[in-house]
């Protein structure tokens, strides 16, 4: 199943909780989930990884100066950049060599982003991650967010370590193989759980924790 709206999550949350009635009562903690899905494609990826390893307020001051002023970001828009431009941006040099790549392979028709949405999520993660500079979070954040895929659970996320390790009373977060192990009981609703977390974490915090506006 491919997620694109607010019924989509709600139709996954009801299948979520008939597998795991342990999640009920974190749900009801939890509240309404959030869609925050972006249309897929280059602008979706690139946001994904500036946003990777850095604050909300840095990422969104860094999208703010490489997004054109008007229209989306594209991959032919960008390798069209000067080569300092990243600098301008206040991106890092791997996540500028990154997205250069990435920007490269779209453009020439190497990679096909909108494509990766109606794949399997095993094939399309390894495709993504074939990319140097693309990890798996990255490429399970942009599958979730931006492909919609319903399947996928970003296990080495730490916030989702730590919301996981709260809601079940766990004395320690558990580390990223745990974590996927435990998440496969949630299959194939393993993006509404994690969303599921990361609500129920927020909640906790008292603040937004998902890693994608």
């Amino acid at each position: 199943m491919i997620i694109r709206s607010d019924e989509d999550v709600s139709k996954g949350l009801e299948n979520l909780l008939l597998l795991d009635p342990r999640l009920n009562s974190i749900a009801l903690d939890a509240g309404p989930l959030p869609l925050r899905l972006r249309e897929p494609g280059f602008e979706g990826l690139a946001h994904v990884i500036v946003s990777q390893m850095v604050s909300r307020a840095s990422a969104e001051a860094i999208w703010k100066r490489m997004r054109p002023t008007e229209g989306a970001l594209t991959a032919d828009n960008y390798v069209l950049l000067h080569p300092e431009a990243w600098r301008e941006f206040g991106l890092s040099r791997a996540k500028a060599d990154t997205l250069s790549r990435i920007a490269v392979a779209v453009a020439s028709g190497q990679l096909d982003l909108l494509a990766l949405s109606a794949r399997p999520p095993d094939e399309a993660l390894a495709e993504l991650t074939a990319l140097k500079g693309v990890g798996p979070w990255t490429a399970e954040v942009y599958l979730m967010f931006c492909g919609g895929h319903a399947d996928v659970f970003p296990s080495g996320d730490v916030a989702l370590q730590n919301a996981v390790a709260a809601a079940f009373g766990l004395a320690n977060r558990p580390a990223a193989r745990e974590l996927a192990s435990l998440a496969r009981a949630w299959s194939p609703w393993r993006s509404i759980a994690a969303r599921l977390f990361w609500a129920y974490y927020a909640v906790k915090l008292g603040r937004g924790i998902l890693p994608i506006d």
